[in-house]
Order: structure tokens, then C-alpha cells, then sequence
């Protein structure tokens, strides 16, 4: 017999934190994401996707009381789809389909009742960024916001009935790899040219940077897919949030003479020093990061964003910016290897510069849907 428990009390609060931890307690890749990052999610005055939708937290107990799962079900109205659909996340299940089937048909009951009429999941209650996906293939140190979980749950998903909505892919490559020959002929071809020049990002000129990378970012990706124009005064907000994490040898910017034209934005994988605070950042975890962050070598970077201007694209600019950058972060950092947030398998062009910049796939998800009615024909995300 399972029990149900909604997370309401401080006691339930803290043991949806903590049941993760003692579900991967034996397994070395596991990294405790920050409590506060999980309890934003839920906090109605910190996530705005509250005020046009509904979440619910669960707890899920057996016969001697022991916590057996977890799940976060949640409607976003802003989440549209060909049918409304409802999402599932922040799922933890011991390596049982009983369990696992209780838990999916408690979520689908709860989401019925509310009109939806299919479930994806494991997803967030909010942006794509943080929490998306079940861990298919990869099962490495997650990166910072990113779901890691035991590769059993491929099969307690998929024999619910569950189907792959789209693959998430994560691609990589070593920072000391041989760089493409075509790379390096466009470099040296760029570089030849007085009026092209590459310039790292300084933390003492984020309002300049800020301004040049609204207007590459909105010149390559405004009409690209599912790209959204972004605003100048938040970029800048957002630049200065990460101030004290950014790095200066890693995020390299392109200029024909002083007009910006590529970027290269890169940050440190936080979770090679998250991985030491077990969940916690209080006072005394703040000023553990600072120590592990200047004694601790951080061999990963996480690549954010890859643009380039229309009139630059299909040059080789990304040759010579790649290899400017490259030459400079092998000298004056630790990195070894650079990984890329996860681009949907729905984003041939996005996955083909990726390919382009010589990545692997190191990395797989996958975002399930469930169709509430089974004979309903199931359909993919469609392609952009």
C-alpha cells in the first residue's frame, strides 16, 4: 500500500529536499542541487509562472512509513500545446513499476481534474533552462540546473506509457582537441583583416558588453525557431547576477571594426563547486564556495549561448572567433572540456552548428508525454 502526502508542513518541506540525497547516496555522480534553487521554484513570490497556474507538491509512502517517491505536478498555462497539457517533475522513485505507475496515475488524476488532457514530464514549472528532461544516456556529473537521475527511470517511464516528445542533446568536446582544419584556415584568413578583431568579456565594461550582446542575439536568433528578442536593461541585469561567477578568459565577442558581430558566451560548470556545499548556501557555505572556488580546479565550462550576425553566417567568423578564444582559455585557465546546454532533437539547425563547432553528443534526455486518452494518435514536438 502507498500513501499520498501533499508537501505542505516544514517537516514534509525538508524531506522532499532530502529524499534524493538518500536515494543516490551510493552513487558518486549525483550532485545535491541547492535547496534554495528547488525551494524558489515553489515559492509563489518567486516564480512568476504562479500567477497564471497551479502546482503541487507530493510525498508517496509505504506500509512502514518510509518514503518511497516524490513529484512535483504542476498546470502552466503559459506551457502551450496542441492539447492541454500538464507537467511532471522534480520525479524520484525507487527502482519499483508498482510504485512508479502509483505516483504517474495519483499526477494524472490531479491534472484530469483540471482539465488537462495529456502530462510531460520530468519537466519544471517554469523555463526550459533548469530541471528539463530524464537522463537517458550520459549519466556523468550532472551540470548546474540540469536533472540527473538512474537509468532505470528510462524503463518506469516507458512501460507506464510514456513516449519520447523530444530528445534533448547535449554536445561536448575536450578544450585541447585538435580544432577543425577548417577552422583554423578561417582564422587565418579573419585574422589577416585589420578591421576584425576579438575581444574576451571584461567584468569592468558589462554595460558595453551587455549592449553588443543584445544586438547579436537579437540579429541571429529573434527569428530563429522559438528565439525571443531580448531587452538591453536585462541583459545587463542578468550580466551582473553572474558577475561574481563569470570568468574573463571564456566568453569571447567578434567586431568588425568597433560594430559587434559573433559571440562566445561560456561560464564555469557551477556544480564542480556546488557539488561541495550538499545542498546548502547559507553563511557559512558562502564562504566555503569562495575557498573551494579560488583552491579547487574547475575543469568544466558550460557554453550558454553561440550567435552570429546574418551577414556573418556561413563565413567561417566562428573559425577564427573559436580559435582566438581557444588559444587564450588553454593558456590562462583550468578547463579541459566545454559542454553545451542541451539543444532539442526539433532544432535541426541549432543541432548542426553545434556539430559545426566540432562537439559530440555526450549527454542524452528526453521529455516524455503521456496522452491521457490511448487512442488519441501521439505526435513528436514538431521540427522548427
Amino acid at each position: 500500500m502507498i500513501i499520498a502526502e501533499e508537501v505542505q508542513s516544514k517537516a514534509r518541506k525538508r524531506e522532499f529536499l532530502e529524499f534524493p540525497s538518500k536515494l543516490y547516496q551510493q552513487d558518486p555522480n549525483y550532485i545535491r542541487p541547492l535547496d534554495k534553487d528547488i525551494n524558489d521554484i515553489f515559492n509563489p513570490e518567486k516564480n512568476r509562472f504562479f500567477k497564471n497556474g497551479e502546482c503541487a507538491r507530493f510525498l508517496f509512502k509505504n506500509k512502514e512509513n518510509d518514503t518511497v517517491g516524490r513529484v512535483a505536478v504542476f498546470v502552466n498555462n503559459f506551457y502551450e500545446q496542441q492539447q492541454p497539457t500538464g507537467g511532471i517533475g522534480f520525479f524520484d522513485c525507487i527502482n519499483d513499476q508498482e510504485t512508479a505507475n502509483f505516483i504517474f496515475d495519483y499526477c494524472k488524476e490531479w491534472l484530469q481534474k483540471r482539465g488537462m488532457e495529456a502530462m510531460d514530464g520530468s519537466i519544471n514549472f517554469g523555463e526550459r533552462d533548469k530541471f528539463w528532461g530524464v537522463l537517458t544516456d550520459g549519466f556523468e556529473q550532472p551540470l548546474y540546473g540540469m536533472n540527473y537521475n538512474f537509468p532505470y527511470y528510462k524503463a518506469l517511464f516507458e512501460n507506464y506509457g510514456f513516449k519520447t516528445y523530444f530528445e534533448q542533446l547535449c554536445f561536448s568536446r575536450p578544450i585541447f582537441a585538435e580544432v577543425s582544419r577548417v577552422f583554423m584556415v578561417m582564422h587565418a584568413k579573419h585574422q589577416r583583416n585589420p578591421d576584425i578583431s576579438a575581444q574576451p568579456m571584461k567584468k569592468n565594461a558589462l554595460k558595453k558588453f551587455a549592449k553588443d550582446f543584445t544586438e547579436i542575439y537579437n540579429k541571429a536568433w529573434a527569428a530563429h525557431g522559438e528565439g525571443k528578442c531580448m531587452e538591453e536593461s536585462k541583459v545587463l541585469k542578468m550580466f551582473k547576477t553572474m558577475k561574481p561567477i563569470i570568468n574573463e578568459h571564456i566568453s569571447w565577442f567578434v567586431y568588425e571594426n568597433e560594430k559587434p558581430i559573433a559571440m562566445w558566451m561560456n561560464i564555469p560548470d557551477l556544480n564542480q563547486w556546488f557539488k561541495y556545499m550538499n545542498g546548502k548556501f547559507g553563511f557559512f557555505q558562502k564562504l566555503k564556495f569562495l575557498w573551494v572556488k579560488r583552491f579547487k580546479k574547475n575543469e568544466k565550462m558550460v557554453g550558454l549561448v553561440f550567435g552570429v550576425v546574418p551577414e556573418w553566417q556561413r563565413k567561417g567568423i566562428e573559425g577564427y572567433m573559436i580559435w582566438e578564444g581557444t588559444q587564450h582559455l588553454r593558456k590562462h585557465t583550468d578547463f579541459t572540456v566545454t559542454e553545451m546546454q542541451w539543444i532539442g532533437d526539433f532544432n535541426p539547425k541549432m543541432i548542426k552548428i553545434a556539430e559545426n563547432l566540432d562537439t559530440t553528443v555526450t549527454r542524452k534526455l528526453a521529455t516524455y508525454r503521456y496522452l491521457f486518452d490511448r487512442n488519441q494518435e501521439f505526435e513528436r514536438h514538431p521540427i522548427l
